[in-house]
């Protein structure tokens, strides 16, 4: 019997790419996506679901269950990035954000947890994000979210080790995708932060234009679903891998400097 994958957040980038690539290596593979009806055909099928409902995760469930009575993995991509300062965000705005990106994980993950305890065994696999090891000014509240879902895994990763669960976090760097062309931003800016948010977003655009392609971020799920023993963490990327070790080693002044030239910060250009 083949391996059962459910992606979601396949509609598009990385989840896109790793359904895509599970699904040739031979992986019975399961997508998601708020609305299937709004992107057409795929190479593989493409079930509804709203990570922000209990009733849409449960029914998504219900179908992977229905179909063929099992789930091996779980791939947690969905998500969407909020940009703007974190004064001009308001509270609803970044509880919505933290509903998608990081209680849509929750929600999903706990949908597929009574079967993998009964199995004893499973593969639960959380896109994470260089943005959850060190923040990226003007996205407060996604990198937030991202940040929660390093505590969250890690937790997870002890808790579910008795039951043959593991629980990996993959955190690439920049992504060449379109996540940041779909990003919402806070419906009342100040116009206080709008020259150097200006400056921010375009390093940022400019980071993911010269970022991995998803689907280098795929062949790392891809490793983790073929590997007996995963890691807990995988970092994909080189910023991914080099800024997090020169944070953890570097005096906070040096490191900051750094950061704030990166995006424009102190520039009054």
């Amino acid at each position: 019997m083949t391996t059962t994958v459910l992606v979601t957040g396949a509609s598009s980038g990385i989840g896109k790419a790793t359904a895509l690539l599970l699904k040739r290596e031979g992986f019975t593979v399961f997508g998601t996506t708020r609305r299937p009806e709004a992107i057409g055909g795929q190479d593989f099928p493409m079930l509804a679901l709203d990570v922000r409902s209990d009733a849409s995760v449960k029914a998504c469930f219900d179908a992977v269950f229905s179909k063929v009575g099992r789930l091996d993995v779980l791939v947690d991509s969905a998500g969407y990035a909020l940009t703007g300062a974190a004064e001009e965000t308001t509270l609803a705005e970044a509880k919505d954000q933290f509903e998608t990106n990081f209680f849509g994980a929750v929600r999903v993950v706990n949908a597929a947890l009574p079967a993998m305890r009964t199995a004893r065994a499973g593969k639960i696999i959380i896109l994470g994000s260089l943005a959850g090891l060190t923040a990226i000014p003007f996205s407060a509240f996604y990198s937030a979210t991202k940040f929660a879902l390093e505590g969250y895994s890690e937790a997870l990763w002890h808790e579910l080790r008795p039951f043959g669960i593991s629980v990996t976090l993959v955190e690439p760097g920049f992504v060449r995708t379109r996540l940041n062309d779909a990003s919402q931003i806070p419906a009342g800016p100040l116009p206080v932060y709008e020259a150097s948010e200006k400056r921010a977003l375009r390093a940022i655009d400019g980071a993911i234009s010269r970022g991995i392609p998803p689907e280098r971020v795929a062949r790392c799920v891809l490793g983790i679903v073929r590997s007996d023993r995963p890691r807990l963490r995988y970092r994909v990327g080189a910023d991914a891998t080099w800024l997090p070790r020169l944070k953890n080693v570097a005096p906070w002044g040096f490191f900051a400097a750094g950061v704030r030239r990166s995006f424009g910060l102190d520039s009054n250009r």
